[in-house]
């Protein structure tokens, strides 16, 4: 009773007769949780106060950070960069998605998540300037000892909802060591839905690792009556949503529940129609 008061007492008054956080999961059926900041409020928001302190691989989520380090290290001159098909990928690791075995470009690439093509410029990148940066962005445990490149899929690198949200928070704000043109190439490409008056910036994420599905869907809204004007004056809300199930209890929603949950929620507090 008192983690619920503590939940309520931290949303915006004119949402606290109206939210349930934990209906949306358990209508799919699925174990997991939210995390929101409210950026005028300065506010957290919290379906599970001790899940969105626990750290797990962030998966393809990943691809955020990832994109300004690939950037800011030239590895990507552009959204554009294209990254070259290496002629084969493991199947068994990331499933059979042959719509992107292709020369492709970042933009799509992310945006597709083609994990092949992040993978690629990963090696060129190395662990050294990972560790580098991730350190001065304050991105997860930083544990970057998994033998292959794609060290956010599989071992024990592992970020928490709160650490996602807050590194969300700080590229927003642009607080980052990564140059404005980058960060705007990636708030450019993270843009996955726009509303009468909102933007959804976000990214999905999936990884099986250690027997386990752990999905993700993090990212942030931005609300106001003129979204071409400068946005630091907007509404702003972070979310980083994730579910965890053992990979043998099969659920077909797992993939669109990580959607769907998140945007429950935010139409709940108002935030997205």
């Amino acid at each position: 009773m008192k983690k619920l008061l503590l939940i309520i007492l931290c949303l915006p008054l004119i949402a606290q007769a109206q939210v349930d956080l934990q209906k949306p999961f358990k209508e799919c059926g699925i174990p997991g949780s939210i995390t929101l900041y409210d950026y005028q409020q300065k506010k957290w928001i919290f379906s599970d106060p001790k899940d969105a302190q626990y750290a797990t691989l962030p998966a393809s989520t990943f691809k955020i950070i990832n994109t300004l380090i690939a950037l800011e290290t030239k590895t990507a001159k552009d959204e554009n960069h294209i990254v070259k098909w290496p002629g084969s990928t493991d199947t068994v690791k990331y499933g059979y998605r042959p719509s992107i075995y292709h020369d492709i470009s970042m933009k799509e690439a992310f945006q597709k998540s083609a994990g092949w093509a992040y993978v690629e410029m990963a090696k060129i990148i190395g662990k050294k300037t990972y560790r580098r940066y991730l350190k001065k962005c304050s991105y997860g445990n930083v544990n970057l000892s998994q033998k292959d490149a794609d060290f956010w899929n599989f071992g024990p690198f592992a970020i928490s909802p709160k650490n996602q949200v807050e590194v969300l928070k700080a590229i927003y704000e642009e607080t980052l060591p990564f140059s404005k043109r980058n960060y705007q190439i990636l708030k450019k490409i993270m843009v996955v839905e726009k509303g009468k008056n909102y933007v959804i910036r976000a990214k999905t994420g999936w990884t099986r690792d250690g027997g386990k599905d752990t999905g993700w869907w993090v990212g942030y809204v931005t609300k106001g009556q003129n979204l071409k004007e400068e946005e630091k004056n907007k509404e702003v809300y972070f979310f980083a949503t994730r579910l965890i199930k053992p990979r043998s209890i099969k659920n077909k929603r797992f993939g669109r529940c990580r959607k769907t949950i998140t945007k429950q929620v935010l139409k709940q507090l108002g935030v997205i129609e």
